[in-house]
């Protein structure tokens, strides 16, 4: 892959960013605009209200990445956005400042999936890092594992049948009154609280590589129903122990039916303490190499961006500018 320096935008869903990233792996800057707190007083992400704020934010973003990394336009070899999935009006605002980027100074513009992305994360923590591997993608709408057999070429092993890990995550935490973002509050309290306090149940943890959190955000509602006295440090770790237990031994499951030795982990509940953790242990039991990018390349940035769209232009070569977004846009 030749050298290429990439300006890299994120706005998928409620984070405005940007990032500048050579050849790949060096990231210059990244910058990400969180709308977390605009969104908390509903209790969740509000399409248009997140659409607006990408546009009052996306400019600024661009200028501070670009000044961060001590670079210009000028010195960009190419643009590259996300274009899906995610919530469409978001995706719009952050496409059509690639494309005018790229249409003002003549770039390429790349179009980036954004479970592509994540797992590229891990190979900026790791340059070293190469397929075949297995990656587990844990975000607010989606829980993935998927084989990377080698660059742009994948397979996509399990995924959610209702509720995505995040989801979950979110649902609890709104249950609990923890506020939102839900994995990051569920997470600090459970660190107070007895994972093994309440055995809640470990949904499809036997069987194949698809995952349901649905019925395990049941368990959850319909305890505290019964038991409107417990301890919500104690829900919080315990539910959050079965997630981590059903995520973990499905990666396990993956390496072991595929063969690779090497897995790593991508999306916002990646950053989940007690997640990272039992990765951590899992790699030095042995036999696994396992790769955690760090809690800034785990939530939605634009240096992961960055890091596939240069794998895909020197593939693909650019992405016409008439491709649309496409908010249910599928890895393969």
């Amino acid at each position: 892959m030749s050298c290429v320096r990439v300006l890299a935008i994120e706005t998928s869903c409620d984070e405005t960013a940007a990032a500048v990233v050579d050849d790949g792996r060096a990231v210059r800057s990244s910058v990400v605009a969180s709308q977390a707190e605009i969104h908390a007083r509903f209790g969740g992400v509000v399409p248009e209200i997140a659409s607006r704020a990408h546009v009052e934010l996306i400019c600024d973003v661009i200028e501070q990445a670009l000044v961060e990394a001590g670079t210009s336009l000028d010195e960009i070899d190419a643009v590259a956005a996300v274009r899906g999935p995610g919530l469409a009006g978001a995706l719009l605002v952050g496409v059509s400042a690639a494309k005018a980027i790229s249409i003002a100074t003549g770039r390429p513009y790349v179009g980036v999936h954004h479970h592509e992305a994540h797992l590229y994360a891990a190979m900026i923590e790791d340059p070293t890092l190469e397929p075949p591997l297995v990656t587990l993608v844990v975000s607010g709408g989606h829980t993935l594992l998927i084989a990377m057999d080698d660059h742009g070429s994948y397979r996509v092993l399990g995924e959610t049948v209702d509720d995505a890990a995040g989801e979950a995550f979110d649902k609890v935490a709104r249950f609990l009154g923890l506020g939102y973002p839900g994995g990051p509050a569920i997470d600090r309290i459970a660190r107070e609280g007895n994972p093994e306090a309440i055995r809640f149940p470990r949904p499809m943890r036997s069987v194949g590589l698809d995952f349901s959190f649905s019925g395990l955000k049941t368990a959850v509602v319909q305890y505290v129903r019964k038991h409107p006295a417990a301890e919500v440090a104690d829900l919080a770790a315990s539910f959050q122990a079965a997630v981590v237990d059903v995520l973990v031994e499905k990666l396990q499951r993956a390496a072991d039916e595929t063969g690779i030795d090497t897995v790593v982990a991508g999306g916002g509940v990646a950053a989940n303490s007690a997640l990272r953790q039992r990765l951590v242990d899992l790699g030095a039991a042995g036999g696994l190499r396992v790769v955690i990018p760090r809690v800034a390349l785990c939530t939605d940035n634009a240096a992961m961006v960055g890091a596939v769209a240069a794998y895909r232009l020197a593939s693909d070569g650019p992405t016409p500018l008439e491709a649309p977004v496409v908010s249910n846009l599928r890895l393969v």
